[in-house]
């Protein structure tokens, strides 16, 4: 029996249409003076701080400066989510299928992202989703995905959610990165082909079901696990 739904949210719930992207690489040139500073660094399934480092790394920027990071990003975030961008929008079957968890009332839901948490909300309430979740792991809490998985259940137990195991998680997401996080705390995953990563892909990573999207919510509910 699935307790614990964990979504992922690029990609997997929205698509910001390239704002956060534009906003991390806004902030970086603003605080550094590097333009274009994230041109060629892997993002989609890794943490904010995963891509952070890989960036200062890259341009030669102390480990010591990244701190103020966080805040200039963000200060940005707002702005560039109003802007039109490329597949911008609320991913299919997504509202309809968070409103029939929620309807059914047992499977508690939670995220799973390598957004920091401020990132995640506000994503999340530009979409009008925020509202469907009450906690989670963030990018803030570990660095590598991997280490996610527990630090969201245990933020579950925190937040008067249940004590789940692993084995009676559910993570959703669309990169083999967030089936390899499901697989390293031995939970299940669903992938969904709407981010970069397409269906073969994804069930090559080892997904435990894959979906082109979340739209035949019928089915998706049956994966899951929910009645």
């Amino acid at each position: 029996m699935t307790k614990v739904i964990l979504f992922d949210i690029d990609g997997t719930l929205v698509l910001t249409g390239g704002a956060g992207g534009r906003a991390m690489t806004r902030a970086f040139e603003d605080l550094f003076g590097v333009a274009d500073a994230f041109h060629g660094i892997p993002m989609p399934g890794r943490t904010d701080a995963w891509i952070l480092a890989d960036a200062a790394t890259a341009h030669g920027v102390s480990a010591a400066n990244l701190s103020r990071f966080a805040d200039a990003y963000l200060a940005l975030l707002a702005g560039e989510l109003e802007r039109p961008g490329p597949r911008k929008g609320v991913m299919p079957g997504v509202r309809a299928l968070l409103d029939r968890l929620v309807e059914s009332g047992e499977p508690y839901l939670a995220l799973l992202t390598g957004n920091y948490k401020e990132a995640a909300r506000t994503k999340l309430e530009y979409f009008d989703l925020w509202r469907y979740f009450r906690c989670g792991a963030f990018g803030d809490d570990a660095p590598d995905r991997n280490g996610l998985l527990p630090k969201a259940l245990a933020a579950i137990r925190t937040c008067g959610g249940p004590d789940a195991l692993p084995s009676e998680t559910v993570v959703v997401g669309d990169t083999p990165l967030d089936v390899a996080c499901a697989a390293a705390s031995g939970a299940r995953s669903i992938a969904v082909a709407t981010g970069g990563y397409d269906v073969d892909a994804l069930r090559a990573a080892g997904a435990d079901v894959v979906f082109e999207d979340l739209s035949g919510t019928e089915a998706v509910l049956d994966a899951l696990r929910i009645g």
